[in-house]
């Protein structure tokens, strides 16, 4: 077990000074939940920006739709370039749409199951993208405070070591020691408490994004259900 000297009487306090008189194990909790903290703000600020871009792209595929130009000219103004959200569900089902018939199909049945079923891999890929790294800020929300807490259970065993060796408990010696392990707890919940309220938020924009999606999926579904009613009655 790690051993750390008591502070003398008039010991400094600050956060600093406690951080640097730790003994190895609890400095090394405290790293990893201080990387872990940075590691989460930086997934919070791309994942913001990222929800914020997709609502517009959302936005300003809606409006393009449903303005009246053709399906054929919008698939090819945007199999031409990389798509996003409902973009890239539309291409994949006007890609499936072509393919069949192109091949004669004649099997309403099969047809709308096969661009159903482009759309769901095309709209799963969509959120397995908006999702990523949620888990990440669910996993230091649930795992830092036991962290920290580990780190000061550590540092109060290496300090009551050190109270018994000195064979003094004078409160002004006692506190540096219990104030350095307690550090270790209040940066596990300085990395935790941000995790937990971004990944409540992100996954309830995540939700409302896929929503939106699968609205537009199920809407588009039914217009191609229509033209394939058409085109395999003209065939008959």
């Amino acid at each position: 077990m790690e051993q750390i000297a008591l502070a003398a009487p008039g010991s400094e306090l600050s956060i600093w000074a406690l951080f640097w008189q730790a003994g190895w194990i609890v400095k090394s909790v405290m790293i990893g939940l201080l990387l872990a903290s940075v590691w989460t703000w930086a997934i919070v600020v791309d994942k913001m920006v990222a929800y914020a871009r997709m609502r517009r792209t959302l936005n300003k595929f809606e409006q393009v739709f449903w303005s009246g130009q053709s399906l054929e000219e919008l698939y090819r103004s945007l199999s031409e370039r990389k798509t996003s959200g409902m973009g890239t569900i539309f291409v994949a089902a006007m890609r499936e749409w072509k393919k069949s018939f192109e091949k004669g199909a004649n099997s309403q049945l099969a047809l709308q199951t096969r661009i159903d079923k482009a759309m769901d891999l095309a709209l799963g890929r969509e959120m397995e993208r908006l999702e990523g790294r949620l888990g990440f800020l669910a996993t230091i929300g649930s795992a830092a405070p036991f962290i920290g807490l580990f780190g000061t259970v550590i540092g109060i065993m290496t300090s009551f070591q050190a109270i018994a060796g000195s064979k003094s408990t004078n409160l002004a010696v006692v506190a540096p020691g219990i104030a350095e392990a307690l550090l270790a707890t209040a940066i596990g919940l300085l990395a935790a408490i941000p995790a937990v309220v971004a990944y409540n938020k992100l996954s309830s924009d995540a939700g409302k994004l896929s929503a939106r999606m699968e609205g537009f999926a199920d809407e588009f579904s039914a217009i191609l259900s229509r033209q394939i009613d058409e085109k395999l009655g003209s065939r008959a």
